[in-house]
């Protein structure tokens, strides 16, 4: 009795050890929480990070320079803030936005649309720019003697382009509704909104849904396609911070009023859009 009791003991020992290991094993591989990474945090490492998209407006290189609107923004803004911006490129803007949810950068430097969606799940900064989307088709010259369309009620049962997450989508969506036939949308992951509007140039698509500003942009390279259709209103567009980082917000937006009140803004705006604000 007493034997079968000290083995009794020595199982109940042994399976607290083992559960006691599992425990602390578990501890180990719980994600834990991020410390937050606000303006203090990055002034104190001296860097900002910044994702981009590689397009005219974002980030390219052009012979031996490197260009690009939001990268000429950052360059700027690193100037009279004294940090150091470090820039990564990606596409996709739903990776940019885990990238700035995972820390991995602190600002998306791109031509987002302020939407009530988004607004729940980041800060933005004062508006970068206007933009709206655009309809890019051939020229009637450029398709055969086929007049581009003007009348949105002409889009039931066509298929549109748009590179993935576009903010077109939710304004075609809604013209579905509002004409009571179906848009067909393709959204293309591997695209962007100059690859796109070179694909409708060239004929392989026949339609795609564009930023007005990268639109025009792509004219000067592409005269045979039409931009004139507009698919949404004006919008306002901004960059990205997360909604604990409302320090770099701030700080973001007063860096912008400056170059705006320098002058140095229009500058830019003006190298890459050809309009003076």
């Amino acid at each position: 009795m007493k034997k079968h009791k000290k083995l009794l003991i020595l199982y109940i020992l042994l399976l607290a050890i083992v559960l006691a290991w599992m425990a602390s094993l578990w501890h180990q591989k719980s994600p834990q929480p991020l410390s937050i990474r606000d303006y203090a945090e990055i002034h104190k490492e001296g860097v900002l990070r910044v994702i981009t998209e590689y397009s005219p407006t974002g980030y390219f290189i052009e012979g031996d320079t490197i260009r690009g609107f939001q990268y000429e923004l950052c360059q700027a803004i690193a100037e009279i803030s004294g940090l150091e911006v470090q820039l990564l490129l990606e596409m996709n803007l739903e990776k940019s936005f885990i990238a700035l949810e995972s820390q991995e950068v602190d600002v998306i430097a791109r031509n987002i649309p302020i939407t009530a969606e988004n607004k729940t799940d980041f800060l933005f900064t004062e508006p970068i720019l206007l933009n709206k989307q655009v309809l890019v088709q051939r020229t009637e010259k450029a398709n055969e003697g086929i007049k581009p369309i003007r009348n949105q009620l002409l889009l039931g049962g066509m298929t549109l382009y748009v590179s993935k997450d576009s903010p077109a989508l939710l304004r075609i969506r809604n013209l579905e509704h509002e004409i009571g036939d179906t848009i067909y949308v393709i959204e293309n992951d591997l695209y962007s909104d100059e690859q796109l509007i070179a694909m409708v140039a060239n004929r392989d698509i026949d339609f795609a849904v564009c930023d007005q500003q990268n639109a025009e942009q792509m004219h000067k390279q592409y005269p045979e396609i039409d931009i004139q259709t507009d698919i949404s209103f004006t919008q306002l567009q901004s960059w990205a911070t997360r909604r604990n980082s409302p320090a770099l917000r701030d700080s973001l937006n007063v860096w912008l009023k400056e170059l705006k009140e320098r002058g140095i803004y229009s500058d830019i705006y003006h190298r890459y859009y050809k309009k003076r604000l």
